[in-house]
C-alpha cells in the first residue's frame, strides 16, 4: 500500500484549519433563525454575528502574515487553531447575543492567524513545479468549504440545534493541533528581526477593519450616508498612511515589492473581483431556495451541494493545467463558464420549483467554472513567491478576497432589500444574478490581461 508523502500529510493537516475557518464564514447563515428564536429581543445585535467575524478576519490577515513570517509559521498555525477552538466553544456556550458576537471575533482572530501560516507551511514541502497542484487542493478546500457551509449548517441545525455548528469545530481543532505538534517543521523569515512594525499593524488593522465595516453595514446605513462616508474616508486615510509607512520602515507589515510581481498583482485584483461574485452567488442561491422555493435549511444546502462537488473534482487538475497553459487562461475559461451559467439560470429560473431540469444542471456547470478559478487564483498568487514572503503573500491574497466577498454580499443584499421595498422582491434576485455574471466575467478578463508568468529569476528565488 502506497504511503502518503510528507508533503501530502502537511497539505492535509493544514487544509483542516482552512476548512474550518472558511466553513464558519457561511455555516452560521442557516442558523440565524435559531439565534433569533433564542434571543428575539436582540435581532439587530445578532446581525453582528456575521459582520464581526468578517471584519475581524479581514482586518487581521496582513498583520498575522507578518507575525507568522517573523516568529514562526508552525507556532502561528497551532496557536491560531487553539484561539479558533476557544472562540467556537464560547459561541456554543453563549448566554446572550452580545456574548456570541464577542466570541465570533475571537474565532475570527484565530482564523486570521492560522490561514496565512497554513499555506506558508505547505509550500516548502513541494518543488516549485508541483506547488500549483498542491495549492489547488488547499484553495479548493477553503472555497468549497465556504460553499458547503449552508448544506452542512442546515443538517446540523435541523438535527442537533444551533450549538452544533460551533461544537463541530472542536474535535477537528484538537486532532489537527496534536498531529501538527509532531508533523510540522518550524519555519520563518530568517532575514527579518523578531519584531513587527506595530504602528503599521495598527494602521492596517483599523484601516481594513473600517473599510470592511462600511461595506458590511452599507445595507443598513446606506452607501452614501454620512456615517458610511466618514468611515470610508477614515479608512482611506489610515490605509494611505499605512502604504507610506511600508515604504519607509525596514521590515514592514506588507512588503510593497510584492506588487512588482505581476502574478501577485493580477491574482490579488482578479481574486477580489472573483470573490465578489462567488460569495454573492452562494448567498443569493441560498436565499432563492429558502425564500422563493421555500426549501428548509438542510434541503437548500443539499440542493446546492452538486456545485461544490463539481468544483472539487475540477480544482486539483486545474492547478496542473495552469502550469501547462498559463494561470490566466485557466481563470478566464472558468470565469466565462461561470458567467454564462449564471446568466442562463437568471433567464430560465421561475418562482415555480423546477430543480432537476434547470437548477441542478446549471449549478453543476457553474461548479466546473468555480473549480477552474478558485484554486488557480490562489496558486497564481503564491506558488512562485520567495520563501521569506510566503505567509505575507498568502495574507495579501486572502485580504483582497475577503474584502471582495464582503463587498459582493453587501451589494446583492442591498438589491434584495431595495426590490422588496418596491413590492417586487423577485426582481432583486434577477438584478443580483446579472451583477454576478458581469463581475465574474470581469475577474477573468482582469486575470488574462494582467497575469504574466514568473521570470527565470523569480522561479529561482522561489526555489531557493
Amino acid at each position: 500500500m502506497k504511503t502518503w508523502s510528507r508533503g501530502a500529510k502537511v497539505l492535509a493537516l493544514t487544509s483542516v484549519g482552512v476548512m474550518l475557518v472558511s466553513l464558519d464564514i457561511s455555516i452560521v447563515n442557516v442558523a440565524f433563525g435559531s439565534f433569533v428564536t433564542e434571543w428575539p429581543e436582540s435581532r439587530r445585535t445578532l446581525t453582528w454575528v456575521f459582520s464581526a467575524y468578517n471584519i475581524a478576519y479581514a482586518a487581521g490577515l496582513l498583520t498575522a502574515g507578518r507575525l507568522a513570517d517573523a516568529f514562526g509559521r508552525k507556532r502561528a498555525f497551532l496557536g491560531g487553531l487553539m484561539i479558533f477552538m476557544l472562540g467556537s466553544i464560547l459561541c456554543a456556550a453563549s448566554p446572550t447575543a452580545l456574548f456570541m458576537v464577542i466570541a465570533r471575533i475571537i474565532q475570527a482572530i484565530g482564523g486570521a492567524i492560522l490561514t496565512p501560516a497554513s499555506l506558508a507551511l505547505v509550500l516548502p514541502e513541494f518543488a516549485v513545479e508541483k506547488r500549483s497542484a498542491a495549492i489547488g487542493v488547499w484553495g479548493a478546500v477553503g472555497g468549497l468549504s465556504a460553499a458547503s457551509g449552508p448544506m452542512i449548517g442546515g443538517v446540523l441545525v435541523d438535527n442537533f440545534g444551533w450549538h452544533s455548528v460551533f461544537l463541530i469545530n472542536v474535535p477537528f481543532c484538537l486532532v489537527a493541533f496534536f498531529v501538527g505538534l509532531k508533523l510540522l517543521h518550524e519555519s520563518r523569515d530568517e532575514t527579518a528581526p523578531r519584531t513587527v512594525d506595530y504602528f503599521g499593524a495598527l494602521l492596517v488593522v483599523f484601516g481594513v477593519g473600517l473599510l470592511t465595516l462600511m461595506i458590511v453595514q452599507s445595507d443598513e446605513w446606506g452607501w452614501i450616508s454620512d456615517r458610511s462616508s466618514i468611515i470610508f474616508v477614515a479608512s482611506f486615510i489610515l490605509l494611505a498612511i499605512f502604504v507610506i509607512r511600508c515604504n519607509r520602515v525596514a521590515h514592514p507589515v506588507l512588503d510593497l515589492r510584492l506588487f512588482k510581481l505581476p502574478f501577485v498583482t493580477a491574482a490579488a485584483i482578479s481574486g477580489l473581483v472573483f470573490r465578489m461574485g462567488f460569495f454573492s452567488m452562494i448567498f443569493i442561491n441560498t436565499q432563492w431556495l429558502q425564500t422563493v422555493w421555500h426549501y428548509s435549511p438542510s434541503l437548500s444546502g443539499l440542493a446546492g451541494s452538486p456545485g461544490p462537488l463539481a468544483a472539487a473534482i475540477v480544482a486539483a487538475p486545474a492547478g496542473k493545467l495552469g502550469n501547462r497553459i498559463g494561470h490566466g487562461k485557466v481563470v478566464a475559461a472558468g470565469a466565462l463558464i461561470m458567467s454564462v451559467g449564471i446568466l442562463w439560470m437568471n433567464i430560465q429560473i421561475k418562482p415555480e420549483i423546477h430543480y432537476w431540469d434547470m437548477f441542478f444542471p446549471t449549478i453543476v456547470f457553474v461548479g466546473i467554472g468555480v473549480g477552474l478559478c478558485i484554486s488557480t487564483l490562489t496558486s497564481s498568487a503564491t506558488a512562485y513567491l520567495p520563501q521569506p514572503r510566503l505567509a505575507m503573500g498568502s495574507a495579501l491574497s486572502n485580504t483582497a478576497g475577503q474584502i471582495g466577498a464582503a463587498l459582493g454580499v453587501a451589494l446583492v443584499s442591498s438589491m434584495l432589500v431595495a426590490a422588496a421595498r418596491t413590492g417586487n422582491p423577485i426582481s432583486g434576485f434577477h438584478h443580483a444574478w446579472y451583477l454576478m455574471s458581469a463581475v465574474i466575467l470581469l475577474s477573468g478578463i482582469t486575470m488574462i490581461t494582467l497575469y504574466r508568468k514568473p521570470t527565470a529569476k523569480q522561479l529561482a528565488d522561489a526555489s531557493a
